[in-house]
């Protein structure tokens, strides 16, 4: 078996090893994390590199926030191709959030017990960068740059739209959870769309990062009025 063939097939062993990383995020959030250090993307080595946000990048205001607290039905990030079914999920025996099945790889799974996007605090949505034998619904999530949209259509008819306003590859073994999943400005509905990153280690049987995609609601309307 190729190196290649050993690190696809470990990963149904190990994509649970990186999401157990964001439980810290959840339990932050349930005591109100509002404050995040500056921005100190970690260097990583691999197939990512941290974005930030890059100087002169003009960015549109923030949107007043959506009543409610709405269930997402999918997420579109035109830039990247995406248009995925979004699934609720809630924490694990583990304590970690509950991923979408590999069987469901092009499914988004948003952490219901959070806030809905489109509302007042921080959403988090996550997805598979690649299962044991394709890649998955995140699998270019990398890709994005401050700037770009990312739609997300409701229950109640309405399509909230983000500005992706900073990417980050944050290494496992100096995760911050406020820096990835606390509010970056009180006030604002805000996304994190949240993936594997860096590189497949074998010993570890791990990715080495998570890349975070923040953003932040700058416009919403009803599901008729956007293509």
């Amino acid at each position: 078996m190729s190196d290649r063939e050993r690190t696809s097939g470990a990963g149904r062993l190990t994509m649970g090893v990186v999401w157990a990383v964001l439980l810290l995020g959840l339990w932050l959030w349930g005591r109100e994390v509002t404050d995040v250090r500056p921005g100190t993307s970690a260097p990583t080595t691999g197939d990512v590199a941290a974005v930030g946000r890059p100087r002169g990048v003009q960015l549109p205001p923030a949107a007043e926030p959506l009543a409610g607290a709405v269930r997402p039905e999918r997420l579109v990030v035109p830039s990247l191709g995406v248009r995925a079914p979004v699934m609720v999920r809630g924490l694990d025996a583990r304590g970690a959030i509950e991923v979408p099945p590999y069987s469901r790889a092009g499914a988004v799974g948003w952490y219901g017990a959070g806030a809905s996007p489109g509302a007042e605090g921080a959403a988090l949505l996550v997805g598979h960068v690649d299962t044991d034998s394709r890649p998955a619904v995140f699998r270019r999530l990398s890709e994005l740059r401050p700037g770009a949209k990312v739609r997300v259509i409701r229950d109640d008819g309405t399509v909230a739209e983000f500005t992706v306003d900073d990417v980050q590859v944050l290494a496992r073994d100096r995760f911050d959870a406020r820096q990835a999943y606390g509010v970056r400005r009180p006030g604002r509905a805000e996304l994190r769309l949240v993936t594997c990153g860096g590189r497949f280690d074998p010993g570890a049987r791990a990715y080495t990062a998570n890349v975070v995609v923040s953003a932040y609601l700058t416009g919403a309307a009803p599901l008729g009025a956007r293509r």
